[in-house]
């Protein structure tokens, strides 16, 4: 296993946001090493907490279902994303469900083995809770973007979540426009509306239903504004 790369591959409101190769195979050697193949729900939301998973290969829908049965997606996780560590922090119920969208595999971490893992590297305690506030400050700032910018910022803010910040170039978004509405909250027509608007505008091609953002500079700018 790379854990150089693993590393890398952390963003920055990661738990595991600044540790090192050497951290790494220390916290590989405290954890278990799981196979799983596309469809396998890996998590399950209400369901008790006492492990998180490391994506270390494949991908990976992360959703959660509201009162009235509807799936709200949440996120698309892909190698490096941690998955599970709310629950696992404060012992409660899991928050959202996991289901794999390919065949990969994921390190395994439970309660016991992170415990010892924080208790043998005191800077991670304290590097913990700093992701934690920040974490709360950004699902502030998120409540608040989502209230005031119209459906097009909105739209583009979410597509930026779904693209992966170590490639520059033209990436394609793997989601339909129904899936592209459940992430963002909005309805399939708004979504269509909009993406026929940029694609004659050329930030983004529609290529047999999926999305690829030619210009993601011009998609930074469009999230930014306020419609």
């Amino acid at each position: 296993m790379d854990f150089a790369k693993l590393a890398a591959l952390q963003d920055p409101d990661s738990i595991f946001s600044g540790l090192g190769p050497a951290d790494w195979d220390d916290i590989a050697a405290r954890a278990v090493q799981i196979s799983f193949k596309r469809g396998k729900e890996l998590l399950v939301q209400g369901e008790p907490g006492d492990s998180l998973l490391i994506l270390t290969e494949g991908s990976a829908r992360v959703s959660m279902l509201t009162a009235n049965g509807r799936e709200i997606v949440l996120a698309y996780a892909e190698p490096g994303a941690v998955l599970g560590e709310i629950a696992l922090l404060d012992g409660g119920e899991r928050t959202a469900s996991v289901i794999a969208t390919s065949a990969g595999s994921a390190l395994q971490l439970g309660r016991n083995a992170m415990r010892d893992f924080a208790a043998s590297h005191p800077e991670f305690a304290w590097s913990l809770m700093g992701q934690l506030a920040r974490r709360l400050r950004t699902a502030d700032q998120t409540i608040e973007s989502d209230r005031a910018y119209a459906s097009g910022p909105r739209l583009a803010r979410y597509l930026k979540r779904l693209l992966r910040k170590d490639v520059e170039t033209a990436q394609r978004v793997e989601l339909s426009q129904t899936e592209l509405g459940n992430f963002a909250g909005m309805s399939r027509e708004h979504i269509n509306r909009q993406l026929r608007a940029w694609e004659e505008s050329g930030v983004i091609a529609l290529e047999q239903g999926r999305v690829r953002v030619l210009d993601p500079d011009m998609l930074e700018d469009i999230s930014e504004s306020e419609g």
